[in-house]
């Protein structure tokens, strides 16, 4: 005589198979996902996941969060500067191993990408965190702020500047501003004017070595024809830009051209071997200002050929 059936109201979610089995078939799951390292995976998440839910993690006096920002910041941007890009770095034995050191680069691509790409490129390849100085904008944009702060950047401003730098930091500084990635795709590659040498002051005054960066590919992701003046007035931007694709096709005219990228990190200009009080001399500034730009816009021309092709 057979056993009565079971109603759906009888039976529990677990009734008839034993707890043994669930967790066998939850193993093979995660191992067919994640590979044979996948309960090390899990543990590593899980003990990620107790830190953060209890506080056990540091954020230094700028906001900076290093775990979050190797975790998932590198790595969400790390494919697109291998696969999309195709990101080859040259020179990063220039880039000091330890200590402060100021990065200073051309800037290039209607929306600073080249910026966060420089990031992965450091944390990859010299195996340290790369600290951003942005522009006001950054900062009052709700959440790409908090982006910003969490992912290492902090105010472009001598102040903060110094303070990393005298932190033993690896600073990272843009000079040419939203004049450099807001200019018109003609005039790519041709640096724009450095300001006022702020940078070099804080170099100065810190005695951290000058490590000149140049970028190219950048230029091409969002080739720059046309801009609405009246509309980023009235929004408070900089510049809106009008490119081949955006807004022509909508959304699908943000994703970036698949331009290929090359970085090289110029021979190190010491600092330490100026007299103390070098940073209030104005002519020296000048002169140290426009031998690093200097540096970068010959090394933009011979990248450029070297490189070939912008999408080969």
């Amino acid at each position: 005589m057979g056993r009565p059936p079971t109603t759906t109201a009888e039976r529990g979610p677990l009734d008839g198979v034993p707890v043994g089995d669930w967790l066998s078939a939850f193993q093979q799951a995660a191992v067919e996902l994640f590979g044979d390292d996948a309960e090390a995976q899990l543990a590593r998440f899980l003990a990620f996941l107790r830190r953060r839910l209890t506080g056990d993690y540091v954020v230094d006096e700028f906001g900076f969060d290093a775990e979050i920002t190797q975790r998932f910041f590198i790595a969400a941007l790390r494919p697109i500067a291998q696969r999309w890009f195709r990101l080859e770095v040259r020179g990063i034995e220039n880039v000091p191993v330890e200590g402060g050191a100021l990065v200073v680069s051309n800037h290039s691509g209607t929306v600073p990408v080249d910026g966060l790409m420089t990031m992965v490129a450091v944390h990859d390849h010299a195996g340290r965190s790369l600290r951003p100085l942005g522009a006001d904008l950054v900062f009052r944009l709700p959440v790409v702020s908090a982006l910003a702060r969490k992912s290492g950047t902090t105010l472009a401003c001598n102040d903060d500047a110094e303070r990393l730098l005298r932190n033993g930091e690896l600073v990272g500084v843009w000079p040419e501003g939203f004049k450099g990635i807001g200019k018109p795709f003609s005039e790519r590659y041709k640096l724009q004017r450095f300001g006022r040498g702020g940078f070099v002051s804080a170099a100065l005054r810190t005695g951290v070595p000058i490590v000149p960066l140049s970028v190219v590919g950048a230029e091409e992701i969002y080739p720059l024809v046309g801009n609405l003046p009246s509309l980023a007035r009235l929004l408070g931007m900089p510049y809106i830009p009008i490119t081949p694709t955006f807004p022509l096709l909508g959304p699908l005219g943000l994703v970036p051209l698949p331009s290929k990228w090359v970085m090289e990190f110029g021979e190190p200009i010491r600092t330490d071997e100026y007299d103390e009080g070098a940073a209030d001399d104005p002519m020296l500034v000048f002169n140290l200002t426009d031998q690093v730009r200097e540096t970068i816009q010959q090394s933009l021309y011979r990248l450029l050929v070297d490189r070939g092709g912008a999408f080969g």
